[in-house]
């Protein structure tokens, strides 16, 4: 069994993450929180997701700036 009822991660791809993210911060936001060219230099969706699963210093960044803003994130959908 794999429950995992308090982390605030399961069941979300990071797809669902950076979409969310972008969504309601833009890529602006993104870039100034979090220092990677991906969010600064071209970005989008599709690079972001490629950098971030190779990555994972950045993609612990990005989840941790998820859970920080994640009631304002669920709020609008």
């Amino acid at each position: 069994m794999d429950h995992q009822p308090y982390n605030p991660l399961h069941g979300l791809t990071l797809k669902t993450i950076v979409t969310q993210l972008v969504e309601h911060f833009g890529f602006a936001y993104l870039g100034k929180e979090i220092k990677i060219r991906c969010f600064t230099d071209e970005p989008s969706i599709n690079s972001s997701l490629k950098f971030l699963r190779k990555t994972p210093w950045a993609r612990e960044k990005v989840e941790a700036l998820y859970i920080k803003h994640k009631s304002k994130l669920t709020d609008q959908t």
